[in-house]
């Protein structure tokens, strides 16, 4: 994957995205079909225990290969993306903490994994 990432130019942040995206695929299509199903806090179960195992175990095996590849890893994180952290918790605790989620929640979650997305591509 590394390969590919330098072959194309792309940033190296492109790689994290990738294997998270690889791990919550499964967790998260299943997600999205309870949520078709109008079957919403099954959805949200999902979502939650698919971010946490994403972040629970990606990081720890990501860590491990780097151990004996002898490759470094680097985990942290620049101004904009300790930013973008920073406002995703502060909007979790709002949306998780009321007695419903609404769209507008949701859109706005969106919009900051887009902003994400952009800032991976455009530091």
């Amino acid at each position: 994957m590394d390969q590919g990432i330098e072959a194309l130019g792309a940033p190296a942040a492109l790689g994290g995205v990738l294997v998270g995206i690889v791990v919550f695929a499964p967790e998260g299509i299943a997600a999205l079909r309870a949520a078709l199903a109008n079957q919403l806090q099954r959805s949200i179960n999902l979502c939650l225990g698919a971010s946490a195992s994403t972040i629970g175990l990606t990081v720890p095996a990501i860590l491990s290969i780097g151990m004996l590849t002898g490759r470094p890893v680097i985990l942290g994180l620049d101004a904009a993306g300790m930013t973008l952290l920073a406002l995703t918790l502060l909007m979790s605790s709002l949306t998780f903490s009321g007695p419903r989620t609404t769209v507008l929640e949701g859109s706005v979650h969106l919009v900051l994994f887009l902003v994400y997305i952009v800032l991976i591509f455009s530091p």
